[in-house]
């Protein structure tokens, strides 16, 4: 578990399923993602997704929990997500991060996000990692470049455009 003075980042339980379907619910979540909200097997089979990488890795996706509420507000972390996007991408750790609208704007997502890599560069010694963000998305965009994260490509991943960054040792 990771601490900060607003959050709490803690691996995934099962018991976050609620927390997260209902958060793939807001369309300023899912607006950049798939454009339409999860359904429930979708969040089922990525919260399982975030339970393994823990049990395989040792590391993975946190979920962020505001520590004033008790509430889940989001998740971020690294991870492997084998997206067949070629080996400037694919060998290694993806950064990623999604946040409830009620704390967009408020530095939470910074506050977590470097925090997480702060915890995995200690962990791994890797500071090297990738990203993935819809070209449209200019607020992840930032985040992106003040963790340090550089724009190197383009793809498309499930029939979306997505940008391709890079964070370098």
């Amino acid at each position: 578990m990771i601490t900060t003075d607003r959050l709490l980042l803690r691996p995934h339980t099962i018991e976050d399923m609620d927390a997260h379907y209902a958060l793939s619910a807001e369309p300023e979540v899912y607006r950049f993602l798939a454009g339409r909200p999860s359904t429930q097997e979708e969040t089922w089979l990525r919260l399982l997704r975030f339970v393994g990488h823990w049990s395989s890795f040792d590391y993975g996706l946190f979920a962020v929990v505001d520590r004033s509420t008790g509430k889940l507000i989001g998740d971020t972390g690294l991870a492997h997500f084998c997206r067949e996007l070629g080996p400037d991408f694919d060998p290694y750790p993806e950064t990623a991060w999604i946040f409830s609208a009620s704390v967009h704007g408020k530095g939470m997502a910074f506050e977590a996000a470097s925090a997480a890599h702060d915890w995995f560069e200690t962990k791994t010694g890797k500071r090297e990692a990738v990203a993935i963000i819809n070209p449209d998305n200019a607020a992840s965009l930032r985040l992106a470049g003040k963790l340090g994260y550089e724009a190197f490509g383009s793809a498309t991943y499930k029939e979306h455009d997505v940008t391709t960054l890079r964070r370098t040792p």
